[in-house]
């Protein structure tokens, strides 16, 4: 173990995400010293599939890791470790070798093993907190050993890559929490719930907490210990010192990502979203609520291929162009519905169109259906946990869009306040690091611009009251594919 007097020192934080790696070498303050940065490509297989190359993955981690020190040209104490989550991959305990490309968290294959389990599907969620659903790991599981392999372990890729990097086989608590296979009060793997995706809990790495300090690594060059571990949205959960009950974040990413503090004991929520660990640092134990968008970056690459932009920072520039959406109402579903509605089938729709209808009406009613998810998302938290969301702190890089943040406050009738830093995810995992060595230490939260509501409450209800009716259409037309097949 580290000498814990160290705990000055400076962190390095890696942020193993979907589209890239970030790694950041962070002060004891929370000063970000450096960043560097490695892209890692997912590759849509048709019908649903999307893979990633784990070797891919973990030299982006290795090759940002070394870049940031490199910038920074101090020494660190310990490194902090996030991961996307619900990635999964196979590969050989023996010799570390992955078996088959990695699932990504956006594979959507299993939902034929969530049709044959939806029997048990309030048990599991009774269990897990998690609602059954190709998103999560359990799903993905059974797919992957049916289609593709069953030799080796099946883990989350955070094991593959802590293995990879300091020959431990652990999943930190929060990743756990989100497999459906884990009993949420007990925070150890449920032998029901592996029963049911016919698991062997057995041959699952040992569930640590997020200031475990697993062992040491020489990957980056210096010897450092990783005392540092979270999934990647609750990191930014704890990044933005989201610490008290019913404080939310919003991470606009690649998807969207709200999640709301349910304090420190397992909450199932009652309104669709799921439950899961927030974190565990030492004693302290909290709980959250959380739903998503599976498509918003997503969306905006949509709208760049379709022509109607030219860049992301045209959203802004062509979306504000026009007072409202012109009664376009669009549903950003091109990879499902997540929470609160759990409709995998479902497709995205453009209503409302007319010869009228200019590019900007489009873009801003792409604006108007992520921002108004994410209020439902909120609405839903609030209800789970008895009262209001209050101020939705937020980062990622869509929250560059003024249009987009307005919209937000606009919809949600409550502040929105952005993140400081672009870097929410890994300052949360770096302060956990810093935890696994000095216990007690606390989170660097700090707001940026805020946006305040500008529409009245009823406005924003007859919006959301437009978006709902428009989402239970898309359903309705999903199950009727379904149904006729």
């Amino acid at each position: 173990m580290t000498d814990a007097s160290t705990h000055g020192g400076n962190i390095l934080a890696v942020d193993q995400g979907t589209s890239s790696t970030k790694a950041l070498v962070v002060g004891p303050d929370g000063t970000v010293l450096a960043t560097a940065q490695a892209p890692v490509q997912p590759l849509a297989v048709g019908d649903g599939g999307v893979e990633q190359d784990p070797a891919e993955l973990f030299d982006s981690i290795v090759a940002a890791g070394r870049a940031a020190l490199a910038q920074a040209g101090v020494e660190v104490i310990a490194i902090g470790f996030a991961n996307q989550g619900e990635t999964v991959m196979a590969w050989d305990r023996g010799s570390g070798a992955p078996l088959a490309p990695a699932l990504s968290w956006q594979d959507r294959r299993s939902a034929t093993v969530c049709a044959d389990l939806a029997p048990h599907a309030d048990r599991l969620a009774d269990l897990t907190g998690l609602p059954l659903d190709p998103y999560f790991v359990g799903p993905k599981v059974v797919w992957l050993r049916e289609h593709v392999t069953r030799d080796g372990v099946v883990t989350t890729t955070d094991s593959w890559l802590l293995h990879r990097l300091t020959g431990a086989f652990v999943t930190d608590v929060t990743t756990a929490s989100r497999t459906a296979l884990m009993d949420l009060d007990e925070r150890q793997w449920s032998a029901e719930a592996c029963g049911l995706f016919g698991v062997d809990p057995g041959r699952l790495p040992e569930i640590v907490t997020c200031t475990t300090d697993i062992g040491t690594t020489d990957a980056f060059g210096p010897t450092l210990p990783v005392t540092g571990l979270a999934v990647d949205q609750q990191a930014a959960l704890y990044g933005e010192g989201c610490l008290q009950t019913g404080d939310s974040k919003c991470t606009y990413g690649t998807g969207a990502f709200l999640l709301a503090n349910a304090g420190p004991t397992a909450k199932r929520s009652t309104h669709g979203l799921s439950a899961s660990v927030g974190w565990v640092d030492g004693e302290s134990v909290a709980y959250c609520l959380d739903g998503q968008l599976y498509t918003v970056g997503s969306i905006v690459d949509w709208l760049i291929r379709l022509g109607l932009i030219a860049a992301p920072a045209d959203v802004d520039r062509i979306g504000a162009g026009v007072p409202d959406a012109g009664g376009v109402v669009c549903v950003p579903a091109l990879a499902g519905l997540g929470a609160p509605y759990w409709a995998p089938d479902a497709k995205a729709s453009l209503e409302g169109l007319t010869l009228g209808t200019t590019s900007a009406h489009i873009v801003r009613a792409a604006v108007d259906g992520i921002a108004g998810q994410v209020a439902l998302l909120a609405r839903a938290a609030a209800a789970d946990l008895g009262g209001s969301i209050g101020t939705l702190r937020v980062d990622g890089g869509l929250t560059r869009s003024r249009l987009l943040m307005q919209t937000q406050a606009d919809l949600l009738q409550a502040p929105v306040e952005v993140f400081a830093s672009p870097h929410a995810t890994a300052l949360g995992v770096a302060q956990l690091a810093r935890n696994g060595l000095e216990p007690g230490t606390a989170a660097h939260g700090t707001g940026g611009e805020r946006y305040d509501p500008m529409i009245s409450a009823d406005e924003a209800q007859t919006r959301l009251a437009g978006m709902e009716a428009a989402i239970a259409r898309v359903i309705a037309t999903a199950a009727a594919g379904a149904a006729s097949t």
